[in-house]
């Protein structure tokens, strides 16, 4: 087939779900791809730096029940292109990875912009326009802010924060974005505690972070603000035991062997309690108080960190796209794939595994629709 012949497939927005598209079209088709932006920019903050690519989960339903949106409609997708399939492709454009002990999988190199500089090399038929889109049509008609361009397939994979309004033009409905694995704050005030960490929690001056935090800013994103958070920082244990251990020991110090010592002294604060007490001079209504603190530290979410959302909760309802080929089912010929679709995982590689998955079925999907027989 000559060039000239070849379909034309204009992508828009060149993060990791579509420039994955891009790379299965790249033989067969004439690729575009639009983004006012560096291609794969938002691929370098991921994993601290380091790139997150997936998480070591094989079984496609297991992996699926880590998105607390999209779990029921990415079992067929999952299904089509897994785990072991990232990490293949990762390996055939020269990016070995290796699993950490927490089942996070990463590039030998820890290195994001390795993988950004491997990833763009083995797109080199892809045509990038460096221009913002502003409408797109169901002609297929692509109009940015310097011109005007045709194509025969469109696919959409802007990310969770913008362009909603080329998709709402189509006819599309949009589920409200809202941050996800995202710091929170809080009424209560703990400045004091600020770099404080402890089970996945982490004080800051504005509230709480972590990553328990970001799991569970995920999983509520829908709720309303205010609304309460109790954490358990001690378990069960033999408190009596130990302050009768420990007769001489100040509570505080008694304390900093179950939580960090301003932990334990805000908590002592808190309750009206000397934290230079002596131990055999808590009796049991004090023990009880500390206790029940430390089990149930109860936390007022009253918002989010402004910008410090990694993803957000939200996009085009998946009610109008087909989870077997990404298209939609509105507009025949327009695909979807990535975060731009209401689907959103906790952290760990899980949003990326998205963006690689669904950018692939969609590629495929076009595929069968123009070399099937």
């Amino acid at each position: 087939m000559e060039q000239e012949s070849k379909s034309k497939v204009a992508i828009i927005g060149g993060g990791p779900a579509g420039c994955m598209c891009a790379y299965y079209l790249q033989e067969k088709f004439n690729v575009t791809v639009f983004d006012k932006n560096s291609p794969l920019r938002t691929l370098l903050p991921t994993g601290a730096g380091r790139c997150n690519l997936a998480h070591a989960e094989y079984d496609f339903r297991e992996l699926a029940r880590n998105y607390p949106r999209g779990e029921k409609f990415l079992f067929s997708v999952f299904s089509k292109f897994s785990t072991s399939d990232t990490v293949e492709f990762f390996e055939n454009i020269g990016v070995e990875t290796y699993v950490q002990p927490d089942m996070r999988i990463f590039p030998v190199s820890n290195s994001a912009k390795d993988v950004r500089e491997k990833f763009l090399a083995s797109l080199n038929k892809v045509r990038f326009i460096k221009e913002e889109v502003l409408k797109i049509d169901e002609a297929f008609s692509v109009d940015t802010n310097k011109g005007i361009y045709n194509a025969d397939f469109v696919i959409i994979s802007t990310g969770g924060h913008s362009s909603f309004n080329l998709i709402k033009n189509l006819g599309h409905n949009i589920i409200a974005p809202k941050p996800a694995l995202t710091g929170l704050r809080t009424k209560e005030d703990f400045s004091s505690l600020a770099g404080v960490s402890i089970n996945g929690l982490l004080f800051t001056h504005k509230g709480i972070s972590g990553p328990e935090v970001y799991t569970i800013s995920s999983i509520k994103a829908r709720d309303s603000f205010p609304y309460k958070l109790d954490f358990d920082f001690i378990g069960e244990v033999d408190f009596q035991s130990a302050l009768n251990s420990n007769s001489h020991k100040s509570i505080k110090n008694l304390l900093s062997d179950y939580v960090p010592k301003s932990l334990g002294e805000f908590v002592l604060q808190q309750l009206k309690i000397n934290p230079d007490e002596k131990c055999h001079k808590i009796n049991g209504a004090m023990r009880d108080e500390i206790l029940n603190k430390l089990r149930h530290f109860g936390v007022t979410v009253i918002g989010t960190v402004p910008d410090g959302e990694v993803v957000t909760s939200g996009g085009v309802d998946l009610k109008e796209i087909n989870p077997k080929t990404m298209e939609s089912k509105l507009v025949k010929g327009i695909y979807f794939c990535g975060e731009v679709m209401d689907i959103d995982g906790l952290c760990g590689g899980f949003n990326l595994q998205n963006c690689w998955s669904t950018a692939y079925v969609a590629a495929q999907a076009i595929l069968d629709n123009v070399f099937s027989f």
